[in-house]
């Protein structure tokens, strides 16, 4: 069957660039800087890729190791496994847990899932803060255009600590709700005291692998995958952070390293708090779009949803929202408000449960911060496996007097989302010290890595994700134009996606896809 829209038009910005570099497949393709559609910006000045290493070709596993079973139903609840969805099956790994200066300390045990029937595996890997990567993988498929699941079958990982992996539970109650519904804004010190209690108990229960769950970490744990699905190189698909394991397995593994596609890597800047009054800015942005298309549906929320967002959170800060046996806090509805603007398949979703909220009701709100303060789905609360793993991941740790002076900014420069995000300057702040220094992202050995970044991200802004892809040598660049935490929803990004895994067509840095 012929793939879907090879015959669109394109806009090529430079004749004499489209005639050098026709005829080219496994490296730089002929395909243009910039896609067809309406508005689409102009691009800023790119280079084409250039890689020493050429993408490698796809080749048939040797047999695996892995014994695939079917799922507990509990895995798959929510997600489509109807009679046209591709065949899910479940699987767990058994790895070493090595701690910096340990090694061999202790095993692990990972959850996968297999989704489809393809005869190449895709290893999958989510935000830890996402949705599990074994559901994510059964997800994706939905979107995924159908050439992508004919060639590969989707392994969905669970990461350390996450999901049906063996879990990372070692934040108390009282601590995890603390850190998620306080503000740092007003006044740092009772989230402060909560995350040393968080951290204090999590180093209790960990002992020595307290630092072991990491993204570094996380690349081994995809070798000893490698090695066991029978497969001479991995080929990679990571989204948001799970981008950053993916892109360590380059660097720790360059001649074992397939095709990769890393949809919004976070940006690697040392300074945090930058980076995260980016993401706040990214939100908010993301908060426009929303409500932009609230206002072309003709949503409950009227006109200006950014507004009923606004007022929603500002009520929360003196009656906090009555959600079932939980009450909502000004800070917990912003998360659960920045979760849906995530997902703009959920925006019709997350409009009705604001709209809910306004009248008194928080329950469908809550639903979409639930799974960091719950046991609602597989695994565990998020909340223990990203406080381990992101203060693991960064080296940064802010003074008491520069927390609440951040804190403070944020408070007033992102009135909307700025709270969230100051949160995670503090809960790292006790953590233990970063052992090693933070790895590079790439490595001038590796294959070209093909980067997606999203305009209006709320999550892993593209600002980031620029900086990010300018440290992979062998990165190369498609920007999607529209809003949402990843591009892979894009039809046009799922074009050139299916162009490099499948055909292994290496896009130009820098092609645009319209929103």
């Amino acid at each position: 069957m012929p793939r879907r829209g090879r015959a669109r038009r394109r806009l090529v910005v430079s004749a004499l660039v489209g005639l050098l570099a026709a005829g080219c497949t496994a490296g730089p393709s002929s395909r243009p800087a910039v896609l067809e559609g309406e508005d689409a910006p102009a691009p800023s000045p790119s280079t084409e890729a250039s890689p020493d290493v050429p993408l490698p070709d796809l080749a048939e596993p040797r047999g695996s190791s892995l014994a695939w079973e079917d799922c507990d139903p509990g895995l798959l609840d929510g997600l489509d496994t109807g009679r046209d969805a591709p065949r899910v099956s479940c699987a767990r790994i058994t790895l070493s847990l090595d701690a910096p200066g340990l090694p061999g300390l202790g095993l692990t045990r990972i959850g996968l899932t297999k989704v489809g029937d393809g005869r190449i595996p895709l290893v999958v890997l989510n935000d830890v803060g996402g949705e599990p990567g074994t559901r994510y993988a059964v997800r994706l498929a939905e979107t995924l255009p159908d050439e992508v699941l004919e060639t590969f079958s989707l392994v969905g990982v669970d990461r350390r600590g996450t999901g049906t992996s063996d879990p990372v539970r070692c934040v108390p109650d009282s601590e995890r709700e603390t850190l998620l519904t306080h503000d740092p804004t007003t006044t740092v010190d009772p989230l402060l005291d909560a995350a040393r209690t968080a951290g204090q108990q999590c180093a209790i229960t960990l002992e020595d692998v307290q630092t072991a769950y990491d993204s570094w970490r996380t690349a081994g744990d995809l070798e000893e995958l490698r090695a066991q699905l029978g497969v001479d190189r991995l080929n990679i698909l990571g989204h948001g952070d799970g981008s950053v394991p993916a892109a360590y397995y380059a660097v720790r593994f360059p001649s074992h390293a397939g095709r990769i596609v890393l949809d919004g890597v976070p940006d690697p800047s040392p300074d945090v708090a930058g980076v995260l009054a980016d993401v706040a800015a990214g939100a908010e942005a993301t908060l426009d779009e929303f409500a932009a298309d609230c206002a072309r549906r003709d949503c409950p929320l009227g006109d200006d949803a950014r507004a009923a967002v606004s007022e929603l959170a500002d009520d929360a800060r003196t009656t906090p929202l009555r959600a079932g046996e939980h009450r909502m806090s000004s800070v917990l509805v912003q998360h659960a408000v920045l979760a849906g603007l995530s997902q703009p398949a959920r925006w019709p979703e997350l409009a009705d449960a604001v709209d809910a909220a306004r009248e008194g009701d928080g329950t469908r709100l809550f639903t979409f911060v639930a799974p960091w303060l719950d046991d609602t789905g597989p695994g565990v609360p998020r909340t223990d496996g990203v406080l381990a793993t992101r203060c693991n991941d960064t080296a940064a740790r802010l003074p008491i007097d520069q927390l609440r002076e951040v804190s403070r900014e944020f408070g007033t420069e992102h009135p909307v989302f700025g709270p969230v995000l100051a949160q995670r300057l503090v809960w790292c702040s006790p953590w233990p010290n970063r052992q090693e220094e933070t790895p590079e992202l790439g490595s001038p050995d590796a294959p070209p890595i093909l980067v997606l970044s999203t305009a209006t991200d709320p999550v892993t802004p593209e600002k980031g994700t620029i900086r990010a892809a300018e440290q992979i040598p062998s990165a190369v660049r498609v920007a999607w134009q529209g809003a949402g935490h990843g591009a892979l929803g894009s039809p046009c990004v799922g074009e050139e996606v299916t162009a490099f895994l499948v055909d292994g067509e290496v896009p130009r840095d820098g092609t645009l896809c319209p929103a």
